[in-house]
């Protein structure tokens, strides 16, 4: 029988990958001309509807509790600012270096979680926070030395923290024993009201007119959207915040890996090097519990 912690870590790897994605189908609409609310809209507009008929086909309620209103009301917020603020960051910055500064939200939330809630960081859990770090500074190398952009940075910055205090307010809040697909459609509908105002009420979006361009909203609706979402949600409740947010170490290799399949980036040693301590960071993460407990048994051996 699969065990809980190991579901956990699974959805939490698909939902760093999923998330991923979000360059992919973003950078084809902004070629067109199709501005970041109006991107968010799309993605936002196309979850909700997903969601709804998945929800229907599962014949779940949507009926809600006056006490998950507003905490549902403000993950809504918190994940709707995250989205615009990375999404604004790629007109000042390269999408897969904006993709690796996002990974600083792991840290975020084990600073989070052992301030404001005391929970304890194992050895295991910061060896693999500073390796993924380690990593994640060797995917991406400056081209002459060029510096980047410090509106971008802190609108990167700004989009970890808040997709941090989202990933902690999930499992910390009224809404943890919530259904995950009812979680994440009231999530996503009070954030897609974000989007109706900054668009004017929709007098400003931006309307996709040629067929083809309708993968990428549809796409990006359902992975770095649905799927990153119901996945991230199943993680945390099985297996807590600060696990689940390492995991986002694989969020930047997706991001990588695409670019290298589809947009012909090159992949040096340098880079395989990075993808090697991510990797052995999240396997840590992953073994983590298993290895200390047979590493304090050897000991406890051998002092008897």
């Amino acid at each position: 029988m699969v065990s809980n912690t190991f579901k956990g870590f699974v959805y939490g790897a698909v939902a760093a990958a999923s998330y991923g994605l979000n360059p992919l189908f973003t950078l084809p609409l902004y070629s067109d001309g199709i501005s970041a609310d109006s991107v968010l809209f799309y993605r936002y507009g196309l979850g909700v509807v997903m969601l709804a008929l998945l929800m229907k086909m599962q014949k779940q309620s949507f009926v809600l509790h006056r006490s998950e209103i507003l905490p549902l009301f403000v993950m809504g917020m918190l994940f709707a600012f995250s989205s615009l603020t990375l999404f604004l960051s790629y007109n000042y910055m390269d999408a897969g270096i904006a993709s690796t500064i996002l990974f600083v939200y792991p840290v975020l939330v084990a600073i989070i979680m052992a301030v404001c809630f005391k929970e304890k960081v194992s050895v295991i859990t910061a060896l693999s926070i500073a390796l993924a770090f380690l990593g994640i500074s060797l995917l991406y190398k400056g081209e002459g030395g060029k510096t980047l952009s410090l509106v971008g940075v802190l609108l990167v910055f700004a989009s970890s923290l808040t997709y941090a205090v989202y990933i902690i307010g999930v499992n910390r809040s009224s809404l943890k024993d919530m259904p995950t697909s009812k979680l994440t459609f009231y999530a996503l509908l009070f954030g897609l009201s974000v989007f109706v105002v900054r668009l004017k009420f929709c007098t400003q979006l931006d309307i996709i007119t040629t067929p083809a361009l309708w993968v990428n909203p549809i796409a990006l609706a359902l992975f770095p959207t649905v799927i990153s979402l119901i996945a991230m949600t199943k993680s945390i409740h099985y297996i807590g915040s600060t696990p689940a947010a390492i995991l986002g170490a694989l969020e930047p290799i997706t991001a990588l890996f695409f670019g290298v399949l589809v947009f012909g980036e090159r992949l040096t040693p340098r880079i395989i090097l990075g993808i090697i301590l991510v990797l052995t960071a999240v396997t840590l993460i992953i073994i983590g519990k298993s290895l200390m407990n047979t590493i304090r048994v050897h000991i406890l051996r051998s002092n008897k």
